[in-house]
């Protein structure tokens, strides 16, 4: 990730010194995606993975499941724990009407009531989430994992890209910096893509991304250049990872 991001400032720099500093010059930048990963909670065996690379889901599709064996007996031990419990407290409570119980018998009874339905409902919660659904509708960028493998809890089985997740990035000079703002729609060009594509600036660093000497000269200042995103309006059209040229709007 560090290589890349190096890679992509000598890029900038590249490009900003062979375009100047005027509006209306192109600006290199790249796609990037924000992915959503999806993981099971804890540790199984995937099941089913009814889902391949580049598959589109839509929100709420079942993307894998991981074996429930554990989960399930968790669920089968909270339901006979919760009868007996229900049962206690019965019991305390006919004990309470004919003076052979105790009012503190009765709210333990009852606290052990409580909490016996809130480890049921934690142990079905916890089966439930066996099945892994899509948090929103995208493309399936990835699969990690393969039915009858082992995913360890937290380790993302899959990888989604919704389309609004994707982002054009690229760094503007200095000087230009102030001739843009949020909201603003810049042209966006890439080899084999289509005409009048367009990107909606989402984002603008208020860091540099070059740090030069601290004692600035006029030239020193002219390479600092600051971090830029903007969400295409065509997500579709474009892809992870493309090079792209990015056109800022004119001055008014």
């Amino acid at each position: 990730m560090k290589a890349f991001r190096n890679l992509a400032l000598a890029m900038a720099a590249f490009a900003l010194a062979s375009c100047g500093n005027g509006n209306g010059h192109g600006l290199q930048g790249w796609v990037e995606a924000e992915l959503i990963f999806v993981s099971p909670d804890e540790a199984g065996r995937v099941e089913t993975l009814p889902v391949a690379q580049g598959d589109r889901v839509e929100q709420g599709a079942l993307l894998f499941t991981v074996d429930p064996d554990l989960q399930q007996a968790d669920v089968a031990v909270a339901e006979a724990s919760l009868t007996n419990a229900k049962q206690t407290y019965e019991r305390a409570k006919e004990l309470l009407k004919t003076a052979t119980g105790t009012q503190k018998a009765l709210e333990d009874a009852e606290a052990t009531l409580r909490s016996a339905e809130a480890r049921l409902n934690s142990a079905r919660t916890r089966l439930t989430r066996r099945r892994a659904l899509s948090p929103e509708a995208g493309i399936v960028q990835q699969v990690y994992y393969r039915p009858g493998e082992t995913v360890p809890a937290g380790r993302p089985v899959v990888s989604l890209l919704p389309p609004r997740n994707l982002k054009i990035r690229f760094f503007v000079p200095q000087a230009s910096l102030p001739e843009i703002k949020f909201g603003d729609t810049v042209n966006v060009t890439c080899d084999g893509c289509e005409a009048n594509l367009t990107a909606q600036i989402s984002f603008i660093a208020r860091s540099t991304e070059f740090t030069p000497p601290v004692i600035y000269s006029l030239e020193e200042r002219s390479k600092l250049v600051f971090l830029v995103e903007a969400r295409p309006a065509a997500p579709e059209k474009f892809r992870v990872g493309q090079p792209v040229n990015v056109t800022l709007p004119k001055a008014k």
